[in-house]
């Protein structure tokens, strides 16, 4: 058995061949994509010592914060996210894009761990145009999704947090399927995910419905982040939202949640 292109002899022995540019040293040019991992032990075990009681007294909390969703709707697919970036406890980033362009036809959400998702969104958008390139037509949101799951499906237990919304329009219309680091992947008119998804939820049950109008939808997207970043310590900072269109998606602006919390306080006097 191999992983990322290693003799399986052991966790144990890998680190004893490895030399730059060799099979353990990640490379761009690489045929296959191929990552570094910690040497010597089992990914995740070695993610489990430095948590909570080990032995030499580290303690990195891999706690992950964050409210994104989108949804479905006559006139294409609503994304909103929020724009904080948290370590643990310590709040590292207000103003963070959690939205990766990954085509002007595809759009992808960030949740869990940033460098995980920003990885293998970039290794799709690369994959994607390669598909282009080779069939002269774009690839299909359903067909982007599996490659996505697929991928991610290779790293299974191997420590990822990875929780992404995709998102695109294709022949079919619009499109939505969520994909997180379990090769997990499910198609849906309508997704939360995040530490604040709860909430989000509870404002999006009470106000979605596919029929909205496009000032409806974003309305309901920015009320849904604006209301979760309120009850979420670990959310906060500007809804980023997006509007996938037939034509391409669009960026519809960023909104600073603190502002729309006052105005609908205001607005229910």
């Amino acid at each position: 058995e191999e992983v990322c292109g290693l003799a399986g002899r052991g966790w144990g022995a890998w680190g004893a061949e490895a030399q730059p540019g060799g099979v353990a040293h990640y490379a761009f040019g690489a045929r296959e994509p191929r990552i570094a991992l910690p040497c010597g032990r089992q990914p995740s075990e070695f993610l489990q010592s430095l948590g909570e009681g080990s032995a030499d007294g580290h303690r990195i909390e891999l706690a992950h914060g964050t409210t994104t969703l989108a949804f479905t709707f006559q006139h294409g697919v609503i994304v909103a996210t929020d724009s904080r970036a948290s370590a643990g406890k310590y709040i590292c980033d207000q103003m963070v894009n959690k939205v990766l362009e990954i085509n002007p036809y595809l759009l992808g959400t960030m949740s869990g761990s940033a460098a995980d998702c920003q990885y293998w969104e970039r290794l799709l958008a690369k994959h994607c145009r390669l598909y282009y390139l080779r069939n002269k037509e774009r690839i299909s949101v359903s067909a982007a999704s599996k490659l996505l799951a697929n991928m991610l499906a290779e790293y299974r237990g191997m420590g990822l947090s990875v929780g992404i919304m995709l998102c695109g329009w294709d022949k079919k219309g619009p499109g939505l399927y969520y994909i997180n680091d379990n090769a997990v992947r499910l198609s849906g008119p309508l997704f939360s995910t995040g530490s604040g998804n709860s909430y989000a939820y509870g404002v999006l049950d009470s106000g979605y419905h596919p029929d909205l109008s496009v000032e409806e939808a974003y309305d309901l997207g920015r009320r849904a982040i604006t209301y979760a970043t309120h009850r979420d310590a670990y959310s906060g900072g500007v809804v980023n939202m997006y509007h996938m269109k037939e034509d391409g998606w669009i960026r519809v602006g960023r909104t600073d949640v603190s502002m729309l919390f006052d105005q609908y306080a205001e607005a229910k006097k």
